[in-house]
Parts: C-alpha cells; structure tokens; sequence
C-alpha cells in the first residue's frame, strides 16, 4: 500500500494504509437519528482557521500505513482547536495507536470500522470519541452535516492510480474525477485505500486533510471513489458545541447500548 517515489523527494515516500471495508450490521447509520426539523446544512463550512496551512503534520503517514490513525490525530487536533486549546497528538502516540492494528508492521493497514470501534473504547492519547455513525455513500447533504455539525467527516476511499502518481506538486493537485470519467487508469483501486478526514466543504469540494496537507477533493470525487465515510461524535467536541435540537443524541446514546 505504498504509493510510488515522488520525483522531487528521492527518498520520501507517502504511505497508504486503509484496508478494503469491514461491515457490521450493528454498525448505527447517522440518518436513523437526523430529525424532520433539522436545519438544512449551510452551502460552505470551514473549521479549518485555528490551524495553520502547513500545520497539520503527517503524523508518521510518510513512513508508516496509519492513514486511518493520522486522521483520527488530525480530527482531534481540528476538534479540540475549535473548542478550546489546540492539542496535536504526539506521533510516538500515534504509532502506538497504530501498532494495536499492524502488530509492527508498517505496511500492515487497518480498517476504519475497527480503528473507531478502539478508538470509542479506548481514546487515542486519553481523547474519546462518543459515538460514530455510517453515512450514506453518495449522499452530500449526510456529508456536509458531519462537518458541520460535528466538525469532521472520516472518509474512506479507493484511490485511482493517478491519484497516487506522485510527481511535481502532487500534494497541491486537486483530487478531480478526469473527463472521462472513473474508468481505466482512474478507475477505483483498492490497493490504494486510504483514510482521509474532511474539515470543510463548499458548493464546489470537500476540503481534507492528507499527507500533512489540506487538499481540495471534488464532490463528484468524492461520488467515485469512497467507499465509507463516517460522521464522529467527539466528547471534546461535545463538552463545547452541544448536538443541535434536530439531531436525536438521546437515541443514538441509547442505541449504543445495544452495540
């Protein structure tokens, strides 16, 4: 799951790292508990301006294949910025986090619904999610209301070759679906699942963080290619911006229960 040498960094390699998806008919879908009187989402939201351009990190993505555990450290650190003071989860933490799933084996991988289950029982660096909930593939309006009412959607996608062709400016090019559309060398390749959080959007993309930096993703890119995307309820995120009257907590808490 290592995507091949760029050509202006001879010896940096960016890492991979999500595993094909795991289902669990247990698993809560986030649309059981959206209220008929839920405001729709705003056309753009952005929680990204406490934390600098080129201050998110790569939280060991460029040696390891945590992709999945880099973006519950980048959530924690846009969450808790927004909430109060900025925490940035150390990396030696972040391996550890990631060593549970891949044993020491920097290629090994994990899976998303797995990674959240640890992460709901255990914290990652003493911060706890509450919950997590499936969104629907596809559906924008699910999306955007992760982001903007929990602060983040987890995203999972099937990257196409050319997505990973990591030439001149690589990190800066916009993720689009080509004009003729996701097929051949831009068809979705499993090999190269990766793990990505979205921390803003616009009429136009989803906004990510990858690889240390914040990457514009198409929505029709986001159509494509993702394969799981979660919306997750952060207990930092929930001791400050309380759920809105439109979203059920009360259920989804009792739900939880049942898991």
């Amino acid at each position: 799951m290592t995507a091949p040498k760029t050509s202006s960094m001879k010896s940096f390699r960016y890492k991979l790292g999500k595993l094909p998806v795991r289902h669990d008919p247990r698993t809560l879908q986030f649309g059981a508990y959206l209220k008929q009187g839920l405001a729709p989402p705003p056309p753009s939201k952005s929680w990204t301006a406490k934390i600098p351009k080129t201050g998110w990190g790569m939280m060991d993505n460029d040696t390891q294949g945590d992709c999945t555990c880099a973006a519950a450290g980048h959530m924690i650190m846009e969450w808790t910025a927004n909430t109060g003071k900025k925490f940035v989860v150390p990396d030696s933490i972040i391996l550890s986090f990631y060593n549970h799933f891949a044993h020491g084996n920097p290629d090994a991988g994990a899976n998303m619904l797995d990674v959240l289950k640890y992460w709901r029982k255990t914290g990652l660096d003493l911060h706890k999610i509450m919950a997590f909930a499936a969104l629907e593939l596809k559906n924008h309006v699910q999306a955007m209301d992760a982001v903007n009412l929990f602060g983040a959607c987890y995203i999972g996608v099937a990257l196409p070759n050319f997505a990973v062709a990591q030439g001149k400016d690589f990190l800066s090019i916009p993720w689009v679906v080509p004009p003729k559309g996701p097929v051949g060398d831009a068809a979705p390749n499993q090999d190269n699942g990766h793990c990505i959080p979205a921390v803003a959007y616009d009429q136009r993309n989803l906004y990510v963080v990858t690889w240390g930096q914040l990457k514009s993703m198409s929505w029709s890119f986001y159509d494509a290619y993702s394969e799981e995307s979660f919306a997750v309820l952060s207990t930092d995120w929930l001791k400050k911006k309380k759920a809105p009257n439109g979203f059920d907590l009360a259920t989804l808490q009792q739900d939880l229960k049942e898991v």
